[in-house]
């Protein structure tokens, strides 16, 4: 399971990082009968474009919305929610209309790593009150392990991090919380799922032709146009794995041990979902394959775990299996137009919140982890976790260092690689050594 991880930055394979321990693959249940075991599949998501008008489906979107936010707030104890600066948790609130939104961030750094003030204005505005917290990154990693602990694989999405402040925050105040998961994998929100005009010009020559210039232009000196004329080159299936990307498989091999080398490569774990949706556009080929691993293997996972961590209830009215039916009736130029993500989706919300909410970039939950790694007291702290005998059972740690040294003084970005290593590290001293630190998040 390390290798696909090191690419993936979550456990993405049926069998889980544990001797004998095996996922239950979503959307299946599971027969045991006279000893003997089957698994069937009751869903799949199948994707069946109409010919409605934008303000045909807009106003479906807008119904649907309304019906399943009613739904999901239907409860015995208060419900609140999770507000960033996004259209997403945005419009959920605007439904909702709770007493209460939790937002976190991190101060100190660019704005773009605190959407606190956003989340404030909105609440303001719809005369909601709001409850935010700033984390520091002694904070961050002195939770790390409980994180860990509480996630039971090894998962370096950063968002974990604040996710699992945000939950205990609004634990302190309600027991239940919706929030905007489900919306980008749904309505097309990511910028993966966008190509840039020069791109989508390129794509108009037959792929053919494409493919052998993408095969000259490796015999070239990499730099933008050479990487751009192979990426052209190459289909959907082989250029996009989901919206993680830590590392190629070539570059984890090369970080790894000898006797983790082997594992099953990227394309034998993403061909199975490109199969089923094999007569589809491009775009409707990603948005599968992240509802299939990235959306159950990444983001709910982490949202359930960080919010049981702190004995709350996660609810996400997005992804109420009509809206799923709803959003995949969507024609391409409703999700995606131009440089414009969600379409649809913004337009929807526009009757419900403030233009620029409706309307405003993705951002995300980011992390300052590549700032962090350049501070003397964070370097410090991962060069040593990189020196043990741990690391060295794992993997090459010259590469490793030389990593940490070359993003410590600025000549390259290696903040998630290094990240992606130290929560491995972090969550295997957890679950296989006695540390005294283990040993009390345990007891606890």
């Amino acid at each position: 399971a390390l290798k696909p991880y090191l690419t993936f930055q979550y456990s993405v394979l049926e069998e889980t990082f544990f001797k004998g321990v095996y996922k239950l693959k979503p959307g299946h249940f599971m027969w045991i009968k006279n000893g003997e075991m089957t698994m069937e599949r009751y869903w799949q998501n199948r994707y069946e474009p109409n010919h409605d008008s934008i303000e045909s489906n807009v106003h479906n979107i807008q119904e649907m919305m309304r019906e399943s936010v009613n739904y999901h707030k239907i409860s015995d104890v208060k419900v609140g929610a999770f507000l960033s600066g996004g259209v997403d948790s945005s419009y959920i609130t605007a439904l909702l209309k709770p007493d209460k939104t939790f937002t976190v961030g991190f101060d100190a750094y660019e704005s773009m790593y605190n959407e606190t003030q956003l989340a404030e204005e909105l609440s303001d505005k719809l005369g909601i009150e709001n409850h935010k917290r700033i984390i520091t990154a002694d904070e961050c990693f002195e939770s790390l392990p409980h994180i860990m602990y509480h996630m039971d694989e090894p998962q370096s999405n950063p968002s974990a991090i604040p996710l699992y402040f945000l939950s205990e925050l609004a634990s302190e105040h309600v027991t239940v919380v919706l929030s905007g998961e489900g919306a980008d994998e749904l309505f097309a929100g990511y910028a993966w799922y966008q190509n840039s005009k020069i791109f989508n010009a390129y794509h108009k020559i037959p792929f053919r032709l494409r493919a052998s210039l993408g095969k000259l232009a490796r015999a070239l000196p990499s730099n933008r146009m050479s990487n751009f004329v192979i990426k052209a080159g190459k289909p959907i299936e082989s250029r996009f794995i989901g919206q993680a990307k830590i590392m190629s498989e070539d570059d984890a091999v090369k970080l790894l041990n000898k006797a983790y080398q082997t594992g099953p490569s990227i394309e034998s774990i993403v061909a199975p979902f490109y199969s089923e949706v094999a007569d589809q556009d491009e775009l409707t080929k990603m948005q599968y394959l992240d509802l299939n691993l990235w959306l159950p293997g990444d983001i709910l996972l982490k949202a359930d775990k960080m919010s049981m961590a702190h004995s709350l209830e996660l609810r996400v009215p997005f992804l109420d299996k009509e809206v799923i039916r709803l959003a995949s009736t969507l024609p391409q130029k409703h999700r995606v137009s131009g440089n414009v993500t969600k379409v649809a989706l913004r337009k929807a919300a526009e009757a419900a919140l403030p233009e620029a909410w409706a309307n405003r970039e993705k951002i995300g939950f980011p992390v300052p982890i590549r700032y962090w790694f350049r501070e003397p007291a964070v370097y410090e702290r991962i060069k040593t976790a990189f020196s043990t005998e741990i690391a060295k059972q794992f993997f090459d740690c010259d590469v490793l260092m030389t990593y940490l040294q070359q993003h410590y003084d600025k000549r390259a970005n290696h903040a998630r690689v290094i990240w992606t290593v130290y929560v491995f590290l972090t969550w295997y001293d957890v679950f296989f050594t006695e540390s005294k630190s283990v040993k009390a998040i345990k007891e606890n």
